[in-house]
């Protein structure tokens, strides 16, 4: 999709043949702003999802095998768990969003990224941020707060570089060269206001000057919702709607639809959370709003699913041939199912069941990788080529990536959500111990699930892996081409 064939050119006038020239040389300088700021930031995530996933993998061992380093007090779970979460939603998913933000601003708006030397200093503190956070997690200095377990000392950082960059992204979008507006500058630019707000009533109210009780809880849990809701999904489905239109050379199904979907997200999507504290001490009417607001989300949902199914109606032999739309398409339905199920597992007759179980926990991966991360690596296989000039370099290490992301993320979350609802009917029998080693208990019901949980988590790191050696590969091969001065021009086609 990134040149036009010589039969087209042919048959256009001279004056169609200089507006396709003059469209490319704009394309080219604005990929020429962002290169540098991208390739930090996609750079900086790489080095963070590794970290995460080494994290994670030692959190998921030491589930069935509480001994495994269990005499490095850095590495307890309490602290690897907290540090994977916050090393995965902070260093690679926030850091991939923000570069896959700017760089569709920016193509969106037909406009460069202007001094782009101020959002590559935030990108530098933001990480600083991220890695003192980390540090005071594994040293002890967590906050106890899910999703906010970065300390005190380290937030300011990242509050201060996110502002740089929101900023810097809205600026680029004041000074746009195209003033139609597109259905993925609504989302991008609403999750750029979005999480300040977010994050920062959150710190507000649970670090700086704590509110009390049980009102401490609801906080939690509506960040914690709502950063994946208003911060990650507005992004992700941003993603969607420009890269498969984008790829297959059609526009969107039907606008009135994406239209429905945009406001139905942001009018219901921030109602959500209150359902996991379902039998708490809270007020009825706050947990059955909230799980109201959870039922009306399947219009945001379904909206935005069938747009995107009949956009994709009719192409989807190209799966086989685009790896971006593997990865997108994948993002999509993920999506959608994650969407439905977060539905399902609002309501109360199941949340009494399924809170408190690792069903909460595939869940939550459900929607941080399966969709979101998912489009994310989708994005990155589209964008670096393009601003770069350099083709990737193995097809091979790409399809390892995907597959093994893909298999590997469902043999994660769909044994999780079998087990975790067994372990939520044996917590509710009181018939059945909490742990007895002898026989069927709590505990130990859950175990061969955690084994194929860390299975599946290897599996992942091995695309993992693959990514980042394509990534490191891409690098080189560019470096190497500026230092002959000749870049290589490409032709993708994924």
């Amino acid at each position: 999709m990134s040149a036009t064939s010589p039969s087209i050119l042919q048959a256009l006038s001279p004056s169609d043949t200089e507006d396709v020239a003059q469209r490319r040389a704009l394309l080219a300088e604005i990929d020429a702003s962002c290169r540098g700021t991208l390739m930090l930031f996609f750079g900086a995530a790489l080095v963070w999802l590794l970290i995460g996933t080494v994290f994670a993998l030692i959190a998921s061992w030491k589930m069935h095998s509480p001994d495994f380093l269990a005499d490095i007090p850095w590495l307890t779970f309490g602290r690897v768990r907290p540090a994977h979460l916050n090393a995965v939603v902070f260093g690679f998913a926030s850091e991939a969003a923000i570069a896959v933000t700017l760089w569709l601003i920016c193509r969106l708006c037909r406009a460069p990224l202007m001094h782009g030397w101020v959002v590559n200093i935030a990108g530098v503190f933001w990480n600083i941020g991220v890695a003192i956070g980390i540090g005071g997690i594994l040293a002890g200095h967590s906050t106890a707060i899910e999703w906010l377990e970065i300390p005190g000392y380290a937030t300011p950082l990242l509050f201060v570089s996110y502002a740089l960059i929101a900023i810097w992204g809205i600026i680029t979008f004041r000074f746009r060269r195209e003033k139609h507006l597109y259905v993925s500058q609504w989302y991008l630019l609403a999750a750029l206001f979005w999480f300040p707000w977010l994050y920062s009533a959150a710190q507000i109210l649970l670090i700086m000057e704590p509110v009390r009780g049980v009102v401490q809880a609801t906080v939690n849990w509506w960040f914690a919702h709502n950063v994946l809701g208003l911060w990650f999904t507005p992004i992700g489905i941003g993603a969607i709607y420009y890269f498969i239109p984008k790829v297959l050379g059609i526009p969107v199904y039907k606008y009135s639809l994406s239209v429905i979907g945009f406001w139905s997200l942001a009018l219901f999507y921030n109602w959500n959370g209150m359902h996991h504290l379902v039998g708490g001490p809270l007020p009825a009417w706050l947990i059955t709003v909230s799980i109201v607001a959870s039922v009306m989300m399947t219009i945001p949902v379904v909206t935005v699913g069938l747009n995107h199914h009949f956009t994709m109606w009719g192409s989807f032999h190209k799966l086989k041939d685009s790896p971006v739309l593997r990865f997108m398409v994948f993002g999509g339905m993920s999506y959608t199912v994650t969407s439905l199920h977060g539905v399902l597992l609002a309501l109360r007759s199941v949340s009494e069941v399924t809170h408190f179980t690792h069903s909460t926990i595939a869940h939550a991966h459900q929607g941080m990788y399966a969709f979101f991360t998912m489009v994310m690596f989708g994005a990155i296989y589209y964008i670096v080529p393009r601003i770069i000039q350099v083709e990737w370099p193995s097809a091979r290490l790409i399809s390892i990536h995907f597959w093994a992301s893909a298999i590997g993320i469902m043999l994660y979350i769909v044994p999780l959500i079998i087990g975790g609802t067994l372990q939520g009917v044996a917590m509710i029998n009181p018939d059945v111990p909490f742990l007895d080693p002898n026989k069927y208990s709590v505990v130990t019901m859950t175990v061969p699930y955690l084994r194929v949980r860390s299975v599946s988590g290897f599996i992942i790191l091995v695309g993992h892996l693959a990514f980042a050696t394509s990534f490191i590969w891409i690098v080189a091969r560019w470096i190497k081409a500026a230092r002959q001065h000749q870049p290589t021009p490409i032709v993708s086609n994924v």
